[in-house]
């Protein structure tokens, strides 16, 4: 009878031991908070982190018990982890870019997307939407998930849906050889028919959101950035097909007449829109469309333009046309009230360097705290996550970062996150 009995004894000191760690919790002593729903900065304040979610915010600096875990940011203000609504996790632009098409395998890519991945997570953006990759970006996603990779949370497109010859059709620039006749399989569609099959195809491949490219585009080896690429009906088919397997649509889009379609098609967001007219901005009012800006995009590739063999001179003449555009139509479109939610386009420059798309709207004219609002609160609501992500409530997932300053002070400091939290684990301290 004595070994049952200490048996059970030993069994019940570690099931006590396990419940004790399971239950510990986080404080983070804040020395303010950001409400990005009411838009105030609340002073000194504890978050109470329970498990992956905000169990409670109390008042002044509370300590928790002794198993629990204190964290002092008494010096920083905290905000909900942001979301990007735009990157491109598998890739990064730079000279060899269009060499690596060739040489590298889907093996190549996946290691490189784990570097930009962290990169992302560091500088402070718990969520992000991939909007177009080989299909990597699906199992990049995966691996998060499982903890396998340091990254965050991803809602990715797996690869854009595009028409023969048009921005994302893979065999751009291909020497005819090469280029054979994509399908919808790979993401190609000429008819209403193809593009439904496409979007089946995204969703069977595990992707989370559809993305079309509705015009031409700056960095595919193409002539034009801006022609409409895409029939009204076959945008129907896309948007009509994807609410069937709720699925968010984005279209890529540089000229006007291709947004007017994207956006008479049913596409949910806008992305780029740079030679946006008034006439499309109070289309996109009528219909709850909104604008995914990617300023920092822009100005970027219209510096690496000036570079002598960057971009193939194709791309080159294109970056330098249409790269400049982006933050003035941005101006324009928050003047009329187009609704925006924050998207850089990080791939086309480094990943890491999101943040600096909070200055560029703001000196676009937009407040700092609409523009935080516009990276937490408004993205959340799109991804169908306006219950768990964007603010910092209870029950809300604990994604929470944190830097130096008020950013209503200085917005730089929204560039140097200081503590970054996701799901509950800290990643960065």
């Amino acid at each position: 009878m004595k070994k049952p009995i200490l048996f059970l004894f030993l069994f019940s000191i570690l099931t006590a031991s396990t419940q004790t760690a399971s239950a510990q919790d986080k404080y983070l002593q804040c020395g303010s908070i950001v409400d990005t729903e009411s838009g105030e900065v609340l002073s000194e304040k504890t978050l109470v982190i329970s498990g992956n979610r905000i169990k409670s915010i109390e008042d002044g600096f509370v300590n928790g018990s002794k198993t629990d875990t204190v964290i002092d940011l008494k010096n920083r203000t905290v905000l909900p982890g942001f979301i990007d609504m735009h990157v491109h996790l598998e890739s990064e632009s730079g000279p060899k870019a269009y060499l690596d098409r060739f040489t590298n395998n889907e093996a190549d890519l996946a290691f490189n997307s784990v570097g930009f991945a962290k990169s992302t997570l560091m500088a402070g953006f718990t969520t992000v939407r991939d909007l177009g990759g080989s299909g990597v970006n699906i199992a990049l996603r995966k691996a998060v998930d499982n903890d396998r990779v340091e990254g965050p949370r991803i809602f990715t497109a797996g690869k854009s849906i595009a028409t023969t010859g048009g921005h994302a059709d893979p065999s751009n620039g291909m020497r005819k050889d090469l280029t054979g006749d994509p399908g919808p399989k790979e993401g190609v569609v000429n008819s209403p028919e193809e593009a439904r099959k496409a979007v089946r195809q995204r969703y069977k491949n595990g992707a989370d959101v559809i993305k079309i490219t509705a015009t031409g585009g700056v960095l595919s080896v193409a002539k034009s950035g801006q022609n409409p690429q895409f029939t009204v009906e076959e945008i129907k088919a896309i948007t009509e097909t994807a609410k069937d397997y709720g699925m968010l649509t984005a279209a890529h889009a540089h000229g006007d007449d291709g947004m007017q379609r994207a956006i008479k098609g049913g596409i949910k967001t806008i992305e780029h829109g740079t030679l946006m007219s008034d006439e499309t901005m109070e289309m996109m009012k009528e219909n709850d469309t909104y604008l995914v800006p990617t300023i920092t995009a822009g100005r970027q590739v219209a510096e690496k333009a000036k570079i002598d063999g960057y971009f193939p001179p194709v791309v080159a003449k294109k970056a330098a046309e249409i790269g400049p555009m982006i933050q003035s139509m941005f101006e324009r479109a928050y003047k009329k009230g187009v609704p925006i939610a924050f998207g850089t386009d990080a791939g086309v420059f480094p990943h890491g360097l999101n943040a600096k798309e909070f200055g560029y709207m703001v000196e676009g004219g937009m407040p700092v705290m609409e523009a935080l609002k516009s990276a937490t609160v408004t993205p959340a609501e799109l991804l169908g996550m306006g219950k768990e992500l964007g603010q910092l409530k209870a029950g809300f997932l604990a994604d929470i970062v944190a830097v130096e300053e008020n950013p209503e002070n200085n917005v730089d400091t929204l560039e140097n996150v200081v503590f970054v939290m996701k799901d509950g684990v800290v990643y960065k301290q």
